[in-house]
Order: C-alpha cells, then sequence, then structure tokens
C-alpha cells in the first residue's frame, strides 16, 4: 500500500511539474504579445530569480553543500559552461521561439531533444541506430516537416526565425540534459541547476541589461513574472525531480509529454493561438518519438532490474 502511494505521488507530482512548465511558457507568450516583453527581458529575470530561490531552498536543506560546488576547478569550469551553454541557451532559445510564434510550437519543437540525445549516444557509442531509434527519429523529423511548411515544400507555414530558434532550442535542451551528468554525480541535481540558473542568469543581465529595456511593467507583468520564476521554474522543477526520484527518470520523461500538451491548450484557449489540423499531426509525430524512446528507456530498466535481481 505505502509503495502504491509513493508511486501514485510521484505520478502526480510529475504531471503537475509538466502543466506548469507549459502554463509558464504561455505566460511568457502573454508578455510578448501585450507588455512589450522579448525573451532578452524575460530569460534574464527568470534565470535569476529561479537560481536564487533553488539555492536557498537548498541551503535549508543541506545548508553547506551548496557551497561545494566551487570547491574543485573542475566543478568550477564545468557548472559556468553548464550555466551559460546549457540552461541559458535552452531557456533563451525556447522563449524566442515563443516570440516568433507560440507557446504550443515552441515546446513541441523543444521536444526534439530526446530524438538529438539519442543520436549523440550512437555516435558516442559508436553504434548504429537500434530499430525503434530510426522510427523515433523519422518521427521527430516529419513532425518538424509538418509543422513548418504544412506539407507545402515551396513554403513556411510558420516564421524561418521560429523554426531557427525551435530548432536551437532542442539542440541547447540536448546540451544541458547531457552535459551534468559528471556535476551531478557529484552533487545533488537541485544544487547544480539552481548554479547553472544563476550564472547564467547574471551573465545574460550583463548581456541583455533587461532594466533598460521599454517593457509594460504593471500589476499583471508582475503577476506573470512571478508564476514564471516560481511555479514555471523553481516549483516545476523540483516537482519533476521529486517525480524521477518516486517513480523512475524513463516513467518520469514520459509523462512529461504532458508539457507541450498544456502549453498548446493553455496557448489555444486563453490566449486564442490558431493551430490547424496539420499543426496537431505535426505534435503528434514529434511526442510519437518522445513515447517511443521512453518506452524502450522503460523496457531497458525493468531488464537491468530483472538481470539484478
Amino acid at each position: 500500500m505505502g509503495k502504491d502511494r509513493n508511486l501514485n505521488m510521484g505520478y502526480i507530482l510529475t504531471i503537475i511539474g509538466g502543466i506548469c512548465w507549459g502554463f509558464s511558457g504561455s505566460c511568457g507568450q502573454n508578455l510578448f504579445m501585450y507588455k512589450n516583453a522579448t525573451s532578452s527581458w524575460l530569460v534574464p529575470i527568470r534565470m535569476t530569480g529561479a537560481g536564487i530561490i533553488l539555492l536557498i531552498f537548498m541551503a535549508f536543506r543541506k545548508k553547506g553543500a551548496v557551497l561545494d560546488i566551487w570547491r574543485d576547478k573542475n566543478d568550477i569550469r564545468r557548472i559556468i559552461i553548464f550555466g551559460i551553454f546549457g540552461i541559458f541557451a535552452s531557456q533563451f532559445t525556447y522563449f524566442t521561439t515563443i516570440e516568433y510564434s507560440n507557446a504550443g510550437i515552441a515546446t513541441v519543437l523543444q521536444y526534439l531533444g530526446p530524438a538529438l540525445i539519442m543520436i549523440f549516444v550512437c555516435v558516442s557509442e559508436r553504434r548504429n541506430p537500434l530499430k525503434y531509434e530510426i522510427i523515433a527519429l523519422v518521427c521527430s523529423i516529419a513532425g518538424v516537416f509538418v509543422i513548418a511548411t504544412h506539407g507545402n515544400f515551396a513554403s513556411f507555414a510558420i516564421s524561418q526565425k521560429a523554426l531557427f530558434w525551435g530548432i536551437l532550442s532542442a539542440v541547447a535542451l540536448m546540451v544541458y540534459s547531457v552535459f551534468p551528468e559528471k556535476l551531478i554525480r557529484r552533487h545533488s541535481t537541485p544544487i547544480v541547476v539552481g548554479w547553472g540558473m544563476l550564472i547564467g542568469g547574471l551573465v545574460s543581465m550583463f548581456m541583455f541589461k533587461p532594466w533598460a529595456m521599454d517593457v509594460i511593467i504593471d500589476s499583471e507583468t508582475i503577476l506573470f513574472l512571478i508564476i514564471i520564476v516560481t511555479i514555471g521554474s523553481a516549483m516545476a522543477y523540483t516537482f519533476y525531480m521529486i517525480g524521477v526520484e518516486k517513480i523512475g527518470p524513463a516513467k518520469a520523461s514520459m509523462i512529461s509529454c504532458v508539457e507541450p500538451v498544456s502549453a498548446t491548450v493553455f496557448s489555444a484557449v486563453w490566449l486564442k493561438s490558431k493551430f490547424v489540423p496539420l499543426d496537431i499531426l505535426g505534435f503528434v509525430l514529434i511526442l510519437s518519438a518522445v513515447f517511443i524512446i521512453a518506452l524502450n528507456s522503460m523496457k531497458k530498466e525493468k531488464k537491468y532490474i530483472e538481470d539484478k535481481s
């Protein structure tokens, strides 16, 4: 009974985390549409705020462990690279894609990341892709093609800038997912992500100078910022990571597909973004690739556990 309750809690928290991420993307889209905001303004504030919140939270939980990452030169080098080329790059490219399209399309394009990770693994392990990996890759490419062209080679259904930044966000997601492996083995995940967010946020603050931008600052803007920083960043990530601990990464990655679905629903219902049937087909193709990869990861995980026992 206790084990089932633990699993159920893991499923619930993972779903909530995905919905929070999707909702925060729609909040960002609202700021771009109505408050004269840009990704150069939003990302530094979001990352810096979320990094501070995560690190304060972990300081209460693990006390001195928060500063351990700065005691080793290799760790310092890795966390700086991760903060700039991992977290900052993934956040900036994602919100720039929203700026040129909408939250639904941006989130789905970013979900090309698992397929790119799969390619990276095949190259690094010097092996040919397996049958299911080829199917997932074909689904991903077909999904992007459908969303980008609606089946017409001669024209783009979304702007070329949106497609460029969307694909770049998937590459950044791959870097974000693969690079910090050694850091996470030595330190807890929230600490690594907290420092990465803070470093990326501070660097982007000096790069873009959001305080000098002409954004409409009113009570609604402040409310959306609070939602994006707390619910869409710090809280969403914490819920998702607790879910990973309880149900495992393979199941969690599959359930987190609720993120692009929620982003699409919020974008369509709340912000009146237009989606045609071919957009939905493209979404289904890309999400199918994620499900195929996650389901096969679950099978491998199950087989490993059975062989071990």
